[in-house]
């Protein structure tokens, strides 16, 4: 679900840059004026966060013995799921690939065993299947050292105009499978001892917005989950991150983008590279370095109720 943090991202820069569109007059109307000038000139001197230089991290010495020889990526079958596959691939971590639609997965695994030469898996499953889902798990026979939980579902629109079974899905797809695919494999890692858990969140998980009420709270929830894992697992060995992403350059987002691309929009490279060196290093990280700065004028400078209603103001032409 791009949209929402394109959005919002996007929202935040036109709203503090007079250069991008919108104006000032607009701003004062909207009550967002005075945290407009207050933040103004701290802007300025981030705009280079948005750039294409990053400061990259490294992944740890130890990562394919510490995390292979196995791991499973749920959402693998393009954007930021194929990604991690490949970051993985390069590192010779041998993977289990699930989506629901076959025919990418299966591409992805044929390009993966060519060019890296590791075991690849793949299994068409609807992560909504809870049936299904869990019956899967118990199939899985492969020493697995991590767990990337990356699917994720969206119906973009006010909440009581939204159908009550979409809104459901919502939270099958984005809370009930990656609550039940660490509690079904994490047992795995614990008795090896090590090994890491990634449950994709979002900065649209940071504070509510309309339209996306849904969305964004199914988001929170795997950013504290993973907080209170994080916790509880890191004694026995196991490392556990939520990655909360801006935009991503994903076959989703490119389809459903209009007008100029946000700053701070990153390759789903980069975000899987930089999810992949947190592990053992914090229970959150924020990909690129223009997120970190919004994140910190959200969280930190503007009132809630302005978070809340600069987000929702980002969300009324998203589509999903």
């Amino acid at each position: 679900m791009s949209g929402s943090c394109t959005g919002s991202i996007s929202a935040l820069s036109n709203w503090i840059d007079p250069a991008t569109t919108g104006s000032v007059k607009s701003r004062q109307r909207s009550g967002l004026g005075h945290w407009h000038r207050r933040v103004r000139a701290s802007y300025t001197d981030a705009r280079c966060f948005g750039g294409e230089q990053q400061i990259v991290p490294q992944l740890a010495q130890d990562f394919s013995s510490r995390y292979g020889p196995w791991a499973l990526i749920a959402g693998a079958s393009e954007g930021l799921g194929a990604a991690f596959a490949e970051c993985l691939a390069a590192q010779s971590i041998n993977l289990i690939l699930v989506a629901r639609r076959a025919e990418p997965l299966e591409t992805l695994a044929v390009r993966l065993r060519e060019s890296h030469a590791v075991d690849v898996m793949t299994q068409s499953l609807d992560l909504a299947d809870e049936e299904a889902l869990v019956s899967f798990m118990g199939t899985l026979e492969s020493d697995l050292g991590l767990i990337i939980c990356n699917a994720a579902y969206s119906a973009v629109g006010g909440f009581l105009e939204t159908p009550a079974e979409q809104l459901k899905q919502i939270i099958d797809v984005n809370v009930t499978a990656p609550l039940l695919i660490t509690r079904l494999l994490a047992p795995r890692l614990l008795t090896r001892g090590r090994g890491g858990v990634i449950l994709m969140s979002s900065l649209a998980g940071n504070q509510g917005s309309a339209n996306i009420a849904t969305y964004a709270a199914s988001k929170s929830f795997n950013t504290v989950l993973a907080e209170g894992l994080w916790q509880e697992l890191k004694r026995a060995g196991i490392d556990v991150v939520a990655p909360c992403a801006g935009a991503i350059r994903t076959p989703g987002y490119q389809s459903a983008a209009s007008g100029p691309e946000p700053p701070g929009t990153m390759n789903a490279e980069d975000v899987a590279y930089q999810a992949l060196a947190a592990l053992g290093q914090s229970p959150v990280v924020v990909p690129g370095r223009f997120n970190q700065f919004a994140l910190f004028l959200m969280r930190r400078l503007m009132p809630r109720k302005t978070a809340i209603r600069l987000m929702s103001s980002s969300t009324k032409g998203l589509s999903s």
